[in-house]
This record gives structure tokens, C-alpha cells and sequence, in this order.
């Protein structure tokens, strides 16, 4: 399951919007369609992800037909605001922190989908225009084939076995490739000292890659030992792949760590099809969708009086067991976001 491409600097078109010449026409209000650009992981390779029944299921009950464009987080951010004077997406769907950097361009109208009482305070906009509609968690995976076990820290990787196999997504571009930089900044206690560390793993990293979702793929065929990923796109793909494990890199003190990643979702400002992307964020958080999540896209749900009790809830609860989850300042971090990429270009010479 591909996914979490936040990533792509070329877009990956599944299926193209329809474009209207004027974003607020009485035609395209009327239509029966709702555009979504998204940040991939949620649709599924074989047409078997959480998207895929979702839609489906949407299409069915309403007869309002998703057309969806998919790329990385950070890609989707930028298209929205190249378009902004004539919005041609109703819904956008992104990870950290670009959410709120989509918010802070103005791109979101405020709307509380049906449901979004049962999402965490800090899992939706306090001002109401995005919510979580599935949760994740960052994390990294391994190849399980060639290594007898899974590395424990950070330190792990400068090990001269991963020279040339190791690769993480790009920073400012991929969601999960700004996430590399997030835990980094916090396992080793500040910006200088996780670009000393990152600085120092070039030694052994491929190269910069704008898809994350691309790199399960060469972990399990043994092209790479590492690389970076998240939970709910890479147990999805573990299903398919069977030499992907998924592990949690230590600071210093030894202990794994994590923060959550999820995708947070919102209506366009100016939608050409507000209506109809109302529809969608309301059924995106009701019961048997948010019961879906872990049953079929093997990720997390969002709202907290839903508790999943599948295969998959078992064991995604078992992997995050001995996890110390931390909370990112997204506020700083949106803030400051173009001049950490900056400093990480620098130091990494990328």
C-alpha cells in the first residue's frame, strides 16, 4: 500500500479532478463530485486500502463520485495555494505540520464533521478547520531477511554494514522525511546535535527520495537494510511484503520513541463543491468508517469512543507497546519549518 508519499514531488494523478473554469460556479456546485487531494498511504495498491472502501462505500450511498490526486504532503500544500485564486480541490488531506501550514495560508474553511466531538483536542484545529480522520505514528522499517534482528538506536545505522542502504525521505517535501528531522530534533535534544547525527549518517544514506511509500518496497527486496517510514502505511505493506519489520530508532538514553502522524483532513476555502466535501469529512468519522481503519488500512482510529477490536487493532496496539509517544510544538514547527529544511540541507549537503 503506498502511502505516505507526502511526499512526491511529482504528482501521482490516480484519478484527475474535474476542472471548472470558475471554482464557485452554479454548474460545479451542482455537480455530483467532490475532488480530494491527499497524501498517500490511505489507497491501496491492489484497491484493497481504507480509500478504496471508503470511496466506494460514499459513492454508493450518496452517488457523488471521488475524484482523487494524490502526492506528498508538502506537494498537495503547494498546488492547494498555486490554486487558491481558483480552488479546484474540496477536500485536502495531509499529515503534519503541513496541515497547519495549510490552515496558516488560509486554505481551510472551518467545518466540524459529524463525529469530530469524539477526536482529541490535539488531533483537530482549534479554530475548526481540519480534524483527524485516521491516526499514525512515525517509524522506521527494516529488512528482516538480512538482518537477524532489528537495529536498536540511531547509532545503529552509522554501522558501516548500511553503507548504501539506508535511505530516508526528504525533509520540507515528504511528511514522513519531515518527521526523520522532528524525532531527530528531539531523541538527540535540539536542532544542532540531530544535524551533527544527520550530518554524519550521509555516510551511508543513498540519497534523498521525495516518495516514502517507495521505500518499503526496496527494504523487502533487500535493495535497502533501512529506511524511514510510518505505522499505518508500512503494516499495511507488511501484509504484501513479508521482509518488512517496523522499528523505532533510540536516542542516547536507549529508549525507542515516537509521535503521532495522522492524517488530518479539511474543506477547501472556496470548494467548488463544498456541499458534497461536507459529505465526505462527515462520513470519513462515522462508525463502520472509523471501525475500518485498522480493519482494512491498518492504521488507527480517530475518534475515541470507537474502539476497534479486529486483528490488526490487536496487533498495531502490540507494536506500539514499550513506545514512548512524545508531542511535537507543531505550532514551531510550522513556524519554522523552511529554515530547519534549510539547516538540514546545509549540514547534509542535500
Amino acid at each position: 500500500m503506498p502511502r505516505n508519499t507526502l511526499k512526491v514531488a511529482a504528482l501521482i494523478v490516480l484519478a484527475a479532478p474535474l476542472l471548472s473554469a470558475c471554482g464557485g460556479s452554479s454548474s460545479a456546485a451542482d455537480a455530483k463530485v467532490v475532488t480530494v487531494y491527499s497524501a498517500d498511504g490511505l489507497k491501496g495498491e491492489r484497491g484493497d486500502g481504507w480509500y478504496d472502501r471508503v470511496f466506494k462505500d460514499f459513492e454508493k450511498q450518496t452517488g457523488i463520485k471521488v475524484e482523487y490526486v494524490e502526492g506528498g504532503s508538502g506537494e498537495m500544500v503547494q498546488r492547494a495555494v498555486r490554486e487558491k485564486s481558483n480552488p479546484q480541490a474540496d477536500v485536502l488531506v495531509t499529515l503534519p505540520p503541513f496541515i497547519q501550514q495549510a490552515d496558516a495560508k488560509g486554505l481551510l474553511q472551518k467545518y466540524a464533521p459529524k463525529g469530530s466531538d469524539q477526536v482529541d483536542a490535539s488531533d483537530k484545529a482549534a479554530d475548526g478547520t481540519w480534524t483527524t480522520v485516521v491516526n499514525n505514528y512515525f517509524g522506521f522499517v527494516y529488512d528482516k531477511k538480512d538482518l537477524e534482528q532489528a537495529p536498536k538506536t540511531w547509532q545503529d545505522l552509522l554501522d558501516a554494514k548500511y553503507e548504501n542502504k539506508i535511505q530516508y525521505s526528504t525533509p520540507g517535501v515528504a511528511g514522513d522525511g519531515t518527521a526523520v528531522l522532528i524525532k531527530a530534533m528531539h531523541d538527540f535534544g535540539g536542532k544542532q546535535q540531530a544535524l551533527d547525527y544527520l550530518k554524519k549518517l550521509q555516510a551511508n544514506n543513498v540519497g534523498p527520495s521525495a516518495s516514502t511509500g517507495k521505500l518499503a518496497p526496496k527494504v523487502d527486496k533487500g535493495e535497502l537494510l533501512a529506511a524511514n517510514g510510518d505505522v499505518q502505511m508500512n503494516y499495511a505493506q507488511s501484509k504484501t511484503m513479508p521482509n518488512l519489520g517496523i522499528w523505532f530508532p533510540a536516542g542516547p538514553d536507549g529508549r525507542p520513541t515516537t509521535f503521532a502522524l495522522p492524517y488530518a483532513a479539511g474543506l477547501v476555502t472556496k470548494a467548488p463543491h463544498g456541499a458534497n466535501g461536507r459529505k465526505l469529512l462527515d462520513f470519513m468519522l462515522t462508525e463502520q468508517a472509523q471501525r475500518q481503519v485498522s480493519a482494512i488500512g491498518g492504521g488507527f482510529g480517530a475518534r475515541k469512543d470507537i474502539k476497534a477490536t479486529d486483528a490488526n487493532a490487536t496487533a498495531l496496539a502490540g507494536l506500539m507497546n514499550g513506545v514512548e509517544i512524545f508531542q511535537p510544538d507543531w505550532a514551531d514547527i510550522e513556524k519554522n519549518l523552511t529554515q530547519y529544511v534549510e539547516d538540514w540541507k546545509t549540514a547534509t549537503g542535500s
